[in-house]
């Protein structure tokens, strides 16, 4: 009879396969997957509340399969630490900043749910965030010392919750209005990243972000072109967002796109050529 294979060997012979690897238990595994492989490898940090990890697994996927780079991920956000970190050449983050630490009902945020919800003694719901000033520093440290940080849509919410994220990261996120059609266009042509993509139309969330940095490593602003804005605290900001920049930071260097609330947003034929430009610029192969 044949020997029972394991359910953690099992989905790590599928990540070999697929180019796509999952860290059941990051703490044990993270040094183990890298060992016969010389390409330079990602972790990526995915998954929230109101971003189901499955579709960007399948984004992402698709994205290093056809740059031939092997890519593991994880959930565990309390895991995230400079010894995780270590082995990897990228870390990729498309994740908010929040956990429900007493957990979260539905229905919720819709208007079908509000009578419910005052009608009678109704639990509230409580967020926190998750991160804390040592993982924002291991990050911090791990691009300073010639790493890549990959920061995608909703992830410029950590850096409401961490100083040392938000300094590597370059700024944090403001608010976003529904989903609705906006147009990316780049504003610095020459750069690797942006070379050859043109502006493009997508559905998608229209992140509104403070940026700290410079404004000459700014590649790409979204603007809404009916002229819709966002109310954020009674404050209209605008119909157009920065949405997209890169610079060196220390040794490493980090790149943010505010694009990515969807599958079909993370597959926009001109937003998925600029990713791929971003991760060869990021593992300085471009």
């Amino acid at each position: 009879m044949r020997s029972a294979i394991s359910r953690r060997r099992l989905l790590k012979s599928v990540g070999v396969f697929a180019s796509g690897g999952v860290l059941l238990n990051p703490r044990e595994e993270s040094r183990a997957v890298l060992a016969d492989d010389k390409r330079p490898r990602a972790l990526a940090l995915i998954g929230d509340r109101y971003h189901n990890a499955d579709y960007i697994r399948v984004a992402l996927n698709r994205l290093f399969l056809e740059l031939n780079l092997p890519i593991d991920y994880t959930i565990n956000y309390d895991q995230i630490s400079a010894r995780l970190l270590a082995p990897y050449h990228l870390f990729v983050v498309l994740r908010d900043g929040m956990i429900w630490p007493n957990g979260y009902l539905e229905p919720n945020d819709y208007e079908y749910s509000h009578d419910l919800e005052n009608s009678r003694d109704w639990p509230k719901e409580q967020s926190a965030p998750w991160i804390t000033e040592a993982q924002g520093a291991a990050i911090k440290d791990f691009v300073e010392a010639g790493g890549a940080l990959y920061a995608l849509h909703n992830s410029s919410h950590i850096s409401l919750s961490s100083k040392e994220y938000r300094e590597v990261m370059g700024g944090a996120y403001i608010d976003h209005p529904a989903l609705r059609p906006f147009k990316v266009s780049v504003v610095n042509k020459e750069h690797p990243i942006t070379r050859g993509v043109q502006d493009f139309m997508v559905n998608d969330e229209q992140h509104f972000v403070t940026y700290d940095e410079d404004p000459k490593y700014i590649l790409l602003r979204s603007e809404n072109i009916d002229g819709l804005t966002d109310i954020s605290e009674g404050k209209d900001l605008g119909a157009k967002a920065t949405a997209g920049w890169a610079y060196d930071f220390g040794k490493g260097r980090v790149v943010f796109t505010a694009v990515g609330h969807t599958l079909h947003a993370m597959w926009q034929p001109e937003y998925f050529k600029l990713q791929k430009n971003a991760v060869r610029w990021l593992l300085r192969a471009d």
